[in-house]
Parts: structure tokens; sequence; C-alpha cells
């Protein structure tokens, strides 16, 4: 049986490390870091893509951009952004998508990940009104972590 397939944007990766005096965003640090741990013990598989590393990069502060960087999956589970990619967000922005957002969840469709996870409202809300014409679930981490029987 293949494994449930975890895209996580970046907005989860950088969640541990965002301040931790909101309880909003101490519990869902909490639960990326438990979503971290059921990877790392093969529970779950994480899937990510080139844009993942590429907003990584452009972090600013040198500690972060490293300590965000392992939250990564190995370099065969990051997709490398293809043409099929790119016209697949464009798709995606018409439908109100912003460009980077739109290039995440093209890419965790292209990875087959059964769901994106982001901390990003925005996002989350936009995947759920579109989801009929979505090839992955869009979720809060917190909330979709909730929602795992074996979690």
């Amino acid at each position: 049986m293949d494994k449930t397939r975890i895209y996580l944007d970046v907005s989860c990766l950088n969640r541990p490390f965002d301040d931790q005096s909101q309880v909003r965003i101490r519990l869902e640090a909490e639960a990326i870091v438990l979503i971290l741990e059921r990877l790392d013990v093969g529970v779950w598989r994480q899937v990510s893509s080139e844009i993942a590393v590429i907003e990584i990069d452009a972090i600013a502060d040198e500690e972060r951009r490293v300590n965000v960087r392992r939250f990564l999956p190995e370099p065969e589970d990051i997709h490398p952004l293809s043409k099929t990619t790119f016209e697949r967000a464009l798709q995606l922005e018409k439908l109100g998508f912003k460009a980077a957002d739109a290039v995440h969840v093209a890419a965790a469709e292209e990875c087959r990940a059964e769901v994106l996870l982001s901390c990003d409202d925005r996002l989350c809300k936009l995947a759920k009104r579109h989801q009929e014409k979505l090839r992955v679930t869009v979720a809060n981490p917190l909330t979709w972590l909730q929602e795992q029987k074996h979690a």
C-alpha cells in the first residue's frame, strides 16, 4: 500500500521558527512537528518541488534558511518544475491563486500528493472553493492532522 503523499508549503516549513507567542501559530507549529515526526518514521511520505527550494533560498536570515531547508524531503522527492507545471499554474492563476501558490498547487498535483498543507488562510479558502477543479486537497496542517485517524 502506498503511503499518503504530503506536500508541505514553505509557510508550513517556516512555522516552527515563527513567533510562538500566538496560540494559533504555536498549535500549527506543534502540528507540523508531529507531521514531520511521522514523515521521518515513514508513516507518510513527504514530497515537494523546486519552488519550495527557491522560496527557502530567498529567506534572508541565514540561520532560519538553513533550519527550514532541513525540513525538505530527500532530493528524489523534490519535483523539478516543468513546462507542464507552469501551464497548470497559469490555469490556477485564472481561478484567483497567487502565482507562487499556483505553482505549489500544480507541483503538488504533479507529485501526486494527496494533500498540500499550508498555513496560508487565503490559499486554503480559495482551494476549498475550487476543490472540484484541483487534483490535490489543500488544508491547514492543524485541521488536517486532527482529521487523521492514526495521527
